[in-house]
């Protein structure tokens, strides 16, 4: 039996609860061994995660990892979802105890077999997305998502398994790591986009279900360039190319079957000679901090402009009519151009932020205060009222009016930035009253 190479009491006294067997297989930080359950005689298979190769290999945020792994497993119970039943630290180690599942991998039932029957590959994928289905309903996302994921029990029944690149979703918000396999992974994955979550697991889905029907993968190199190359069938491309006078679902199957035609042709070198898709958010682009000449922010979130400094009055004309504010708050002034004149309003507002990036904040405003009565408008100080007798009343007008909101201003593909306000806290209407008056003191209502 496997024994921790640290002393832990209590980590021993629960894995006295075992008794392990044979090793199942290597991962890069451990290995997973089957065991039995002594008090109800049931199988279970354990993953055992070394503590110091974790650390030694430069992964600090493995652990990290882990856990976050493992506190979204044991929320999940579903029929189709691997259950995990308890976790055992030691000094030295980590063990995950999770279920045993006898058949082994989804891979290698498909590579046995070879494609699969409509039938049989039908049930396989309806339970794969019962279980995604649930994920996403609890506002989780796999990210990683292939048949070497997906166990098959002794009954036949998919269970989809290894969570590690999973993350929380969170309304409003967008993810941006590149992670999975790459033969799996979505386009705007693989492009190092934005995305909200649960459409890369679809897309992931979509694969596996050509894998089981045709034994094959539907993007397949051995070079990775390439392989993306195949993923990102880009549509504005694609528009390009019909606008030349050829059909799109032409276009379409050529490019699929790997036709090489007027068509394809066109489509590649236009491809080719795009320029690299940005990542769309700013903080990875732009790292200097936010100081543009005597104007600047300090590190607590005021507006910095020293006595006597007059604003550029020409920046504003600039801003609004020369790079043209659009639906959606987009402009391709400098970001640094469009911080400042959206610190600028949110301060004659009365609003307080702090900042989280060098183009994300977070917000706090009182409904009514870009028209204090009694009330201070200092940046950095709570609300309160002058007088003590009405300090209750103040405090309860407060709460009720409060709005949390973040501010995120984005890259998008046409070297413009777009700015986005999401709403945390507070209720709606308020909100919305405070969008209408920050774009006013933008001019784009008049």
């Amino acid at each position: 039996m496997d024994r921790p190479q640290g002393r832990d009491s209590s980590g021993d006294m629960l894995l006295q609860n075992y008794r392990f067997g044979k090793t199942l297989g290597h991962g890069s930080f451990g290995r997973v061994k089957v065991a039995e359950h002594l008090l109800t005689g049931s199988k279970v298979a354990i993953k055992i995660l070394n503590r110091r190769r974790m650390k030694s290999r430069n992964k600090s945020s493995e652990e990290e990892k882990v856990r976050r792994e493992t506190k979204i497993c044991r929320l999940f119970v579903h029929p189709h979802i691997i259950r995990l039943y308890e976790v055992i630290e030691t000094q030295a180690e980590i063990y995950v105890v999770m279920e045993y599942v006898k058949s082994g991998e989804l891979f290698d039932y498909i590579v046995e077999k070879g494609k699969l029957q409509e039938d049989e590959a039908r049930k396989f994928f309806q339970q794969i997305i019962s279980g995604v289905e649930y994920c996403h309903r609890n506002m989780v996302v796999h990210r990683d998502l292939k048949p070497e994921n997906l166990l098959v029990d002794a009954r036949g029944n998919v269970k989809i398994a290894d969570f590690g690149l999973s993350n929380v979703m969170r309304d409003g918000h967008f993810l941006k790591t590149s992670c999975g396999s790459p033969n799996y992974a979505a386009p705007e994955v693989v492009s190092g986009n934005l995305y909200a979550g649960p459409e890369v697991d679809v897309w992931s889905c979509g694969v596996i279900l050509y894998a089981l029907l045709c034994g094959t993968l539907p993007f397949d190199d051995e070079n990775i360039p390439n392989l993306f190359k195949k993923i990102r069938i880009d549509e504005d491309v694609i528009q390009e190319v019909v606008r030349m006078g050829f059909e799109k679902q032409h276009v379409v199957e050529c490019l699929r079957n790997r036709i090489q035609n007027d068509a394809t042709v066109a489509y590649y070198l236009l491809s080719d000679n795009q320029s690299p898709v940005p990542s769309g958010y700013l903080g990875d682009q732009f790292q200097e901090p936010i100081e543009y000449g005597p104007v600047g922010m300090h590190p607590n979130g005021t507006l910095n402009v020293p006595d006597g400094h007059q604003f550029p009055q020409d920046l504003r004309p600039q801003l609004m009519s020369e790079t043209k504010w659009v639906i959606g708050l987009q402009s391709a002034a400098h970001p640094r151009e469009i911080m400042t004149q959206i610190l600028l309003a949110l301060q004659k507002l009365n609003v307080r932020w702090k900042t989280i990036g060098p183009y994300n904040m977070k917000c706090l405003w009182y409904h009514g205060s870009h028209n204090p009565k009694g009330m201070s408008s200092s940046h950095g100080q709570d609300n309160h009222c002058v007088n003590n007798e009405s300090l209750t009343i103040c405090n309860d007008y407060n709460a009720q009016s409060m709005v949390k909101f973040e501010i995120q201003l984005y890259k998008t593909e046409a070297d413009k930035y777009l700015l986005d306000l999401q709403r945390i806290q507070g209720p709606a209407f308020f909100f919305l009253d405070l969008c209408a008056h920050f774009l006013m003191q933008l001019g784009v209502l008049n």
